[in-house]
């Protein structure tokens, strides 16, 4: 389907709420990783210092990654209202979920953190908790809206996979986010989950990829037709390339002078932009897939410039406080003082 000519509005307005669903994605996926690997005790290890510093990692960064949802969902809110209908009509359980278990984040990283308490441990464990179940829950809302909210066994199952995936790529990016920002012991931990979660990851996107192409004759269409399938070749080896040597790094941490501990987690990004990339392409213009398109759910072109002023000012402001917020706070992970 082509652009109406001079109606570029919604394009935009749908590039803007993409980029931030994008941001969102790595810098809250890396935390939400790192809440669902926070290790639990054991009879034979008392993991608490690895959690405290597990926790201090993503302490300045973890709240402020959020506002990147907050400029998604609006942006749905606002240029997309009957979309929004839709989506969060269809989504109401899991998007439930999913606030309950940031709530628990919220909650939990305060009182573990800000106030002295005795019951550090249970603390640390909702956070994880409140993680996994936001993790599972954005997981189950992708898969739904990728199926185009079927209510069908395929559907469900999908979603369900969905989840999983979602899981296992949030804990790789926050487990090399860890190999990024600590030393030591758990550095060394931080690299061997990255390596399970690294071949989950694998396994879940060639899952993902293979049920979409075949089970979608239009998106089958999409990247299997000429000359589109030429780009395939390319991508196929890219994936493989960023796999493969993010798993021999990771065999190989700790490094000498810790050279190159930054690569899993460019290599986490790079895959997370590639995969939003193909989703991205796969269901252009459909905002709900098959259903209505960017041009059938945009508000009226004149809100939508009023809009447009404002977004002009809001998104530059809050990239510029990220980057500065990950300037100042960048390098190797210290103890957490308020």
């Amino acid at each position: 389907m082509i652009m109406p000519e001079n109606d570029w509005l919604p394009a935009v307005f749908l590039g803007l709420m993409a980029l931030s669903f994008l941001v969102y994605a790595i810098l809250d996926g890396y935390d939400l990783g790192v809440g669902v690997l926070l290790p639990r005790d054991t009879p034979l290890q008392n993991n608490q210092t690895h959690r405290d510093t597990m926790i201090y990692s993503i302490g300045p960064f973890w709240d402020a990654n959020e506002t990147w949802l907050v400029m998604a969902i609006g942006l749905l809110l606002i240029a997309f209202p009957s979309a929004h209908s839709i989506i969060l009509q269809a989504l109401y359980l899991p998007t439930s979920l999913m606030l309950v278990g940031l709530i628990l984040r919220g909650i939990s990283f305060d009182f573990r953190t800000k106030a002295p308490s005795k019951n550090k441990t249970k603390w640390d464990l909702t956070f994880k908790a409140g993680s996994l179940l936001a993790t599972l829950s954005q997981g189950y809302m992708l898969g739904r809206y990728v199926t185009g909210f079927e209510d069908t066994l395929f559907g469900y199952s999908f979603s369900v996979l969905a989840s999983i995936c979602v899981t296992a790529g949030y804990c790789f990016i926050g487990a090399a986010w860890l190999v990024m920002r600590t030393e030591g012991e758990l550095q060394i931990r931080a690299a061997a989950w990255a390596k399970k979660c690294n071949l989950l990851m694998a396994i879940g996107i060639f899952a993902v990829c293979v049920t979409n192409l075949t089970f979608n004759q239009t998106i089958m269409d999409k990247w299997l037709t000429f000359p589109q399938i030429l780009i395939m070749v390319p991508i196929t080896v890219l994936f493989a390339c960023l796999f493969g040597t993010v798993h021999i790094y990771l065999t190989k941490v700790p490094m000498k002078n810790d050279v190159g501990c930054w690569y899993p987690f460019f290599c986490a990004t790079l895959i997370f932009i590639l995969c939003f990339i193909g989703l991205a392409y796969s269901f252009y213009p459909y905002i709900v897939w098959q259903k209505i398109t960017i041009w059938e759910a945009a508000s009226a072109r004149n809100s939508l410039m009023f809009i447009f002023v404002g977004a002009v000012v809001v998104l530059p402001t809050i990239i510029a406080y990220t980057i500065f917020s990950y300037r100042v706070f960048w390098g190797k992970t210290t103890k957490l003082n308020y």
